[in-house]
């Protein structure tokens, strides 16, 4: 059986932001439009579940290297560099 969740290109993990982003309102847009069998709504369901946590981790990752960045060099949090820490 081949349905069109079966067009996604592979794994979701192997998916940038944007891609598994992109997908997930496909998904859901076809979800919520309807029209699809019990089988065909719960593929749709986890590959759904599957690309939000795509998209999570690489959200959680963006956070992390931001905030890794606004830490500066030495981690200190000193944001604005004046070296008081304010």
């Amino acid at each position: 059986m081949t349905s069109k969740t079966d067009e996604a290109t592979g794994p979701a993990d192997a998916l940038g932001y944007e891609q598994a982003r992109d997908e997930l309102i496909e998904v859901v847009r076809r979800l919520e439009t309807g029209g699809t069998t019990l089988e065909e709504s719960l593929a749709l369901w986890e590959r759904g579940e599957e690309l939000a946590k795509v998209c999570r981790r690489w959200l959680d990752g963006a956070r992390a290297r931001l905030d890794a960045a606004l830490a500066g060099p030495d981690g200190d949090g000193d944001e604005d560099g004046d070296g008081d820490g304010e």
